[in-house]
């Protein structure tokens, strides 16, 4: 009499063997889906000559925009993707489709290249627990101090790439959450237009009592964007200001475009 368990009734290798067949063919799915949440779909000539039928996405399709639980929202937002307006700040540098694209005014000012920032929430991040404006300067966050062991900037000298004096460092702005100077504040001239100085993008000279930046000339860092509040800076204008900042080591001057040979 034949046995009555289940195992005789098919082959268990070949049933693993399926399964883990269509869980990967699955997750390849899955996957390629998840990963077109950037970039797509694309920018096509053939979005534009068809006015906008055909969705260049390949396939599988464009995932479903997901539910964020924000620190700024306590509702659940689906993600909508913003992009900047760049009409009139560049253009394609030859007449082929997917031409790569060149600034025709000031790129450094109009934030493109490596120039160009995100269009995130025009709001300040905040700490987790106690939901405070995480950046902010020294005079508003108490209880922070600069370290004595370390040199203070305040009352330095700021020099620019092209060897001209800019200003003098009234402040720094810590990081509430991280305990960690993220900007120095510049007054370029006394009671004056005061920027924000990225803290990886300069040199001090604690002997001498100068601060070096080497991405940008003073005419630039007197054009520098700054927050709208005295006391705080949104996450745009942070992502707004580094940019400027760090595309100055690629557009500051002419003779940074072209190549060292």
């Amino acid at each position: 009499m034949p046995s009555a368990t289940l195992t005789n009734s098919f082959d268990v290798a070949a049933l693993a063997l399926y399964s883990f067949f269509l869980f990967f063919i699955g997750l390849v799915i899955y996957l390629r889906r998840e990963d077109k949440r950037e970039g797509y779909p694309l920018d096509s000539d053939r979005t534009t000559s068809s006015g906008g039928r055909v969705a260049v996405q390949g396939w599988p399709p464009v995932p479903q925009p997901k539910k964020y639980l924000l620190a700024h929202d306590p509702r659940p937002t689906e993600f909508e993707r913003q992009e900047r307006d760049l009409t009139g700040l560049l253009a394609p540098a030859a007449g082929f489709p997917g031409a790569p694209m060149q600034p025709l005014g000031d790129p450094m000012r109009d934030g493109v290249g490596p120039a160009s920032y995100a269009e995130r929430l025009d709001v300040p991040d905040v700490t987790f627990d106690e939901q405070l404006p995480k950046i902010v300067p020294l005079r508003a966050a108490p209880g922070y101090h600069l370290a004595t062991e370390d040199p203070d900037p305040r009352g330095m000298t700021v020099i620019a790439a092209d060897g001209i004096a800019t200003g003098t460092v009234v402040e720094a702005w810590v990081d509430r959450s991280e305990t960690f100077v993220r900007f120095l504040e510049v007054e370029t001239a006394p009671g004056g237009r005061r920027v924000l100085l990225p803290m990886m993008l300069l040199r001090i000279d604690p002997a001498r009592r100068l601060i070096n930046v080497s991405s940008v000339t003073a005419a630039q860092f007197l054009a520098a964007p700054t927050p709208q509040h005295p006391d705080q800076i949104t996450l745009r204008e942070e992502d707004r200001i580094t940019a400027y900042f760090a595309s100055g080591h690629l557009y500051a001057t002419p003779q940074r475009l072209g190549p060292l040979l």
